[in-house]
């Protein structure tokens, strides 16, 4: 069962530029869900092919932890976003931002995108940690 789809405050300070596709700051009381690092495979564990098909499949798993909790993606806070590649995330941002919009609509939360030499699952191209906060 979803919870009241109460918002987070976007914390925005007044004489900043204004990001595009993410905030700068989260604010909001309730319960807390925690994601682990998730990668761009299904259930079944078999990767999707290709960085932004990666992407996408990973934003549907953190989807599908938020709702198991009873919450959606207006209630993401944060996500932190491993890339093996900043070029290749620089390279597809456009297609990013296509797909980020069908999973998650023009929710922008706090982020923060990180460039590693490499992750556990050898075909992930994308690890992303997600902070979710539902209304009591």
């Amino acid at each position: 069962m979803r919870q009241s789809d109460e918002a987070l405050t976007v914390l925005q300070p007044s004489n900043w530029k204004k990001p595009k596709g993410y905030a700068n700051g989260m604010m909001g009381r309730g319960r807390m869900v925690l994601t682990g690092g998730l990668v761009g495979w299904d259930e079944n564990e078999v990767f999707a092919h290709g960085f932004v098909p990666q992407v996408e499949q990973t934003l549907k798993n953190i989807v599908a932890v938020v709702e198991t909790a009873g919450g959606g993606p207006e209630h993401i806070a944060r996500l932190t976003w491993y890339v093996k590649s900043i070029p290749t995330y620089r390279a597809a941002l456009g297609e990013l931002g296509a797909v980020y919009r069908a999973v998650l609509g023009r929710h922008y939360p706090a982020m923060a995108l990180v460039e590693v030499s490499d992750l556990v699952e050898p075909e992930a191209l994308v690890e992303i940690e997600a902070t979710a906060i539902l209304p009591d």
